[in-house]
């Protein structure tokens, strides 16, 4: 199987997101700190977030709730910084995104608050764990269905005002929260939509990614490869992205994420990743080129009128 060298994925054009240039493929960093039965040592989770740094990727996706327990929020998120500050090559164009908008409280109690006083307070916790002054890329977790959506934005529109937020972004948005978030903070000013996006979560999030396309704006697929597991996995299910990645002697996960990439410029993955292996084979990606056929054969499985190899619709 061929692999792409780190050197020749760090070579790859940026994309936008807001004021910054970032890697095609992000770092997903949760799987480092839930999500999971048994998690990776902390060697491992900062080998895995110093692998996707020395493969390239510029871009760390973390969340004040990715944690193992209730009582440890911020896990992540100190992980990420321990890595950063521990990381042997230059970091000066990394760009962290966490979020904040889930409560998680004693036995495990989910909830959602969208109000000004608790984003304040989740994001000043967010600084301390995260070291910095000011966050690169905040965005809204998920909707408060308790406030008006506008609400919500405009409380992060505060935030950034305060010098605390240097992008906003919005996750788990559909078209109508999207247009509702561009009117409260005006064009050009939202950073990105980080949505669920992949071979098995297609049908309801391509609106939104065109949508983003049209505006600008960076659409920012979570779960890429479906959650499904390994590349594997995706190669049994979607016999099509085996086909394409042994033409290219490639894993399917490159091949997944490489089609997602070619959908539009404004398209950033956001693999997770909890071995520096997993991360370092996702980066190839960024300079896998895909042919118009093989696109074609792909667009086959996701699209409207296509079935997979188990008479699944896609619709």
């Amino acid at each position: 199987m061929t692999t792409t060298s780190p050197a020749s994925a760090a070579s790859a054009p940026r994309r936008g997101l807001g004021g910054f240039e970032v890697s095609p493929i992000g770092l997903g960093a949760m799987p480092v700190s839930s999500g999971r039965d048994v998690l990776p040592s902390r060697d491992r989770a900062l080998a895995t977030v110093h692998a996707a740094l020395d493969a390239g990727i510029t871009l760390i996706d973390t969340a004040d709730i990715y944690a193992p327990a209730w009582d440890q929020m911020g896990h992540n998120e100190e992980l990420v910084a321990e890595a950063l500050r521990t990381y042997s090559g230059d970091t000066d164009g990394v760009v962290v995104a966490t979020k904040g908008g889930i409560t998680r409280s004693e036995g495990e109690t989910w909830g959602r608050d969208g109000s000004l006083d608790y984003l304040r307070a989740a994001l000043e916790k967010s600084l301390a764990h995260l070291g910095v002054d000011a966050v690169d890329l905040y965005y809204w977790h998920r909707p408060d269905r308790s406030i008006r959506y506008a609400e919500g934005v405009e409380a992060l529109a505060h935030l950034r005002a305060e010098g605390l937020i240097r992008e906003i972004g919005i996750s788990n948005a559909n078209v109508e929260e999207i247009d509702v978030a561009l009117d409260v903070l005006g064009e050009g000013n939202l950073a990105a939509v980080q949505n669920q996006f992949s071979p098995v979560y297609f049908h309801t999030s391509r609106e939104e990614l065109d949508h983003c396309a049209a505006a600008d704006i960076a659409f920012v697929p979570w779960s890429p490869l479906g959650g499904m597991g390994s590349g594997d996995t995706v190669a049994r299910r979607f016999p099509a992205i085996a086909r394409v990645a042994a033409a290219h002697s490639v894993s399917p996960q490159q091949v997944v994420l490489a089609w997602e990439l070619s959908l539009s410029e404004r398209v950033i993955p956001i693999p997770g990743a909890s071995r520096p292996e997993s991360i370092t084979d996702s980066s190839g990606a960024m300079t896998l080129q895909l042919g118009d056929g093989e696109r074609e054969s792909l667009r086959s499985i996701f699209g409207e009128e296509s079935e997979d190899a188990d008479g699944i619709q896609f619709d």
